[in-house]
């Protein structure tokens, strides 16, 4: 009996066992991800199923923006993109713009479309190299006169604009090394280093339209489109790192130089003399000494330092010839007080005190005429006179500069007697101005030494 039962349960233990394997559901397949664009080359696309005309003729209805947006589908549709703006007719009917506008709009209206032609080509040329992408993308504005130096004679011409807007847009975000890399490329392909060298070493106000074409080209195309400063100091060293302090100077001149109206040249000329024979108002000089400060603001760039700062900047008041008192003046004071104190003191160390005397006059001349406090004078010479270390020395500046104030009064009175009031109203003027601003800063002075 007990083996009949045996029998019976190792039967249905079988049985149970070889129904239980039957029942069990087969392993899943194993799951792959893929990506988007490996699934459109994979895939019959509504894109692939169109003929090339067909899609030709797509790209065509759709705007610059459109397109850059569109551009980043995929890599096909790339692809795709660059061949189709990679064309002649593509080129004429967008690249191809009139850079003489008539109106404000149209010039707007230009300038938008080369922003977004440099997003365009930022966005289908992300994948290659640096140099690979410049190439393609510098290749179709080679033949556009008026992103070239000295090939277009409008004076109201906006290429150099449009092409510092689209090359901005497109160089947005790059890191320093492929900033350089641009750098060399466009100097190589605009040959920019010799034509600047050329202009720095001829004779100041000699070659006035080629001046005029390296300001508009480095102003518009390297260095106005950029809204922060360091992006504005890297480029402005790039352009001066490879010159001497001389050559330097001479540049920002010619970038930032005061710009007067001239009857030859309808753009203007810079006003190599203006700033030796006469006085010239602060908006003149501004914008050389918001560079000077510029330049000033960031020394951890190699081979630039404060000394070689001092250095530009003494030379720059002497191009061509050393400019009259009051301008250099002026521009002491725009540059504030730390630039101003360092370029005085460094005088004062040298034992030139009649120079720095007759500086200080004109430094407050100046502030007594475009409206600056007269307590920042006798600020800045209470703290020429900590330069001195003995109190003889002391006393000889301070006479040195009272002296100055007599002997520069005598100048002006002498020089009003010697013209018709009538005519030459501005000289009578200085001489009451500089005896307001001399009787305000003794003032001042004796004031801030009695407290």
């Amino acid at each position: 009996m007990v083996r009949k039962a045996s029998r019976k349960v190792d039967r249905y233990t079988q049985t149970f066992k070889s129904q239980r394997q039957r029942r069990t559901p087969p392993a899943p397949p194993a799951r792959t991800i893929r990506t988007r664009s490996q699934c459109i080359t994979s895939s019959t696309s509504f894109f692939n199923r169109l003929p090339a005309e067909v899609f030709h003729m797509i790209l065509d209805q759709l705007s610059v923006l459109e397109i850059s947006v569109f551009s980043m589908v995929s890599k096909e549709i790339t692809q795709c993109i660059v061949d189709h703006i990679s064309t002649l007719a593509w080129r004429n009917k967008v690249i191809t713009q009139s850079f003489h506008p008539s109106t404000r709009l149209e010039l707007t209206s230009t300038v938008a479309h080369y922003r977004n032609l440099g997003l365009l080509f930022k966005r289908c040329t992300l994948l290659l190299p640096t140099k690979e992408r410049l190439k393609l993308i510098f290749s179709m504005f080679a033949q556009i006169p008026c992103f070239m130096l000295e090939h277009c004679l409008v004076p109201d011409c906006i290429g150099f604009t449009s092409c510092g807007v689209f090359l901005q847009t497109l160089i947005a975000g790059w890191d320093e090394l492929e900033c350089h890399r641009v750098f060399n490329f466009l100097c190589e392909h605009t040959n920019l280093l010799p034509r600047m060298e050329a202009v720095i070493t001829a004779k100041p106000g000699v070659r006035q339209y080629k001046e005029l074409q390296l300001r508009l080209f480095c102003r518009r195309v390297l260095l106005d489109p950029w809204l922060t400063e360091p992006d504005c100091q890297f480029w402005l060293r790039q352009l001066l790192r490879s010159l001497p302090m001389v050559s330097q100077a001479r540049l920002l001149f010619i970038l930032y130089g005061p710009l007067l109206p001239e009857v030859s040249l309808p753009a203007g000329s810079l006003g190599w003399q203006d700033v030796v024979e006469r006085v010239l108002p602060h908006t003149a000089l501004w914008e050389l000494a918001r560079t000077v400060l510029l330049l000033n603001g960031n020394l951890q760039v190699k081979g630039w330092t404060f000394d070689s700062m001092l250095v530009v900047l003494e030379e720059l008041i002497v191009i061509p010839q050393p400019w009259h008192l009051e301008n250099v003046a002026r521009l002491l004071v725009l540059c504030g007080s730390s630039l101003c104190y360092t370029v005085l003191a460094s005088r004062a160390v040298n034992g030139r005190l009649v120079e720095i005397s007759r500086l200080i006059v004109y430094i407050i001349l100046v502030c007594e005429k475009d409206g600056y406090y007269m307590s920042w004078a006798v600020k800045l010479v209470q703290h020429i006179c900590q330069v001195f270390h003995s109190a003889p020395e002391k006393f000889c500046f301070i006479q040195h500069l009272e002296s100055m104030f007599t002997e520069i009064t005598r100048e002006f009175f002498e020089l009003s007697l010697a013209v018709n009031h009538l005519e030459d109203r501005e000289t009578f003027q200085n001489l009451c101005i500089l005896l307001d601003s001399s009787a305000r800063f003794h003032t001042k002075f004796l004031h801030m030494l009695l407290k």
